[in-house]
């Protein structure tokens, strides 16, 4: 992979644009099958995509990074078809990921997403898992509509790729209970819980525009390792990201107690700063008080994590994989901007700030 500095230059002429196209192209999809919802679920939906406040009012709130959304439209392309074949897959995929983004902010306790309070801290938790759980079923419903027998296996690479997801997930809040966890043990869980639904993002507009089943798992392949970078990156996000930019708590992984890949790589690098970690952490997990560490307390474990290795072991991880992704496209046949523009993408994920 390039420098960060030579990916940043590279990836600033195309990739805000590429991310735009897919936000377009599937918004008005997305809004007419959050329409779908009965009330109040569809105003609950609408609060957590930022289109209205928590008093009801229209915003133009942030909704996210629309990676997902730009793939699955580039993907169509990768079969010569127009971008708008991929849009029923980029709100299917769009859906699934808020549905995982709804759940996990409950299951995980976080207040804040996106700079505003989460939707179970404004509307209560049942509403939190009554509107995830619809905007699953209406991932479906997006895609089986079409009544294609393409659209029939873009749906169950969809569904293999949810239920990865969710394996992901209940491996994650397992791991937050154990005092120790292996690196390939994380990678697996994060495989799972980020680059499952990656891979299906970058293939569901080639399946829906009639790729070949060879084609479309390489298209995936990509995906995967891209949703690994993806991962790393947030993992150093979640520790070291400036609140301004992430949304989040400072040091928001640490105050979940996650094991994330900078904390077992540090964990797993043997070394004092690395057993002085471990000491703490394991004499974290028993603490009653754990809530009310100061930001100092929070700060010298993120310092020992750092000395260990874990901050740069995680930061040339995300990199290996980026290059994994990359080198996955000269196995497919698509047209030289096409492969350009997803290699663009590849390098936003690796230098992004929130």
């Amino acid at each position: 992979m390039p420098p960060a500095s030579k990916a940043a230059g590279r990836t600033a002429a195309d990739v805000p644009a590429l991310l735009e196209r897919g936000r377009t192209l599937a918004m008005p999809v997305l809004r007419a099958a959050i329409d779908r919802l009965a009330p109040p679920m569809d105003t609950v939906a609408a609060y957590h995509f930022g289109w209205i406040d928590a008093q009801g009012r229209p915003a133009d709130g942030d909704g996210g990074k629309a990676v997902r959304p730009a793939l699955a439209v580039l993907s169509a392309e990768v079969t010569g078809a127009a971008p708008e074949v991929g849009v029923p897959g980029a709100v299917a995929v769009e859906l699934v990921h808020n549905f995982s983004l709804l759940h996990d902010d409950l299951m995980d306790g976080d207040e804040q997403r996106r700079h505003r309070d989460t939707v179970w801290k404004v509307h209560g938790p049942a509403q939190a898992i009554l509107v995830g759980d619809a905007l699953f079923a209406l991932a479906n419903e997006v895609l089986l509509e079409l009544g294609t027998a393409e659209a029939g296996r873009a749906a169950r690479r969809l569904t293999t790729a949810t239920r990865a997801l969710i394996d992901g997930q209940a491996q994650d809040i397992s791991y937050e209970h154990r005092d120790r966890v292996g690196v390939e043990e994380c990678l697996e869980m994060e495989g799972n819980k980020t680059g499952a639904l990656l891979a299906c993002a970058s293939s569901v507009g080639a399946v829906l525009g009639g790729a070949d089943p060879r084609t479309a798992d390489t298209l995936e392949k990509y995906g995967y390792h891209l949703g690994l970078a993806f991962q790393a990156v947030d993992d150093l996000l979640g520790i070291w990201g400036d609140p301004a930019a992430t949304g989040k708590q400072t040091w928001s992984d640490l105050r979940q107690r996650k094991k994330s890949l900078p904390v077992v790589a540090a964990l797993a690098e043997g070394g004092p700063a690395s057993g002085q970690l471990a000491e703490i952490l394991a004499a974290d997990a028993g603490s009653s008080d754990f809530a009310n560490f100061s930001e100092e307390e929070f700060a010298a474990r993120a310092a020992l994590i750092e000395q260990a290795g874990g901050r740069e072991w995680t930061a040339q991880e995300a990199r290996r994989q980026h290059t994994v992704a990359i080198e996955a496209l000269d196995a497919v046949d698509m047209p030289d901007r096409v492969r350009e523009q997803f290699t663009a993408l590849a390098d936003f994920v690796v230098v992004r700030k929130r």
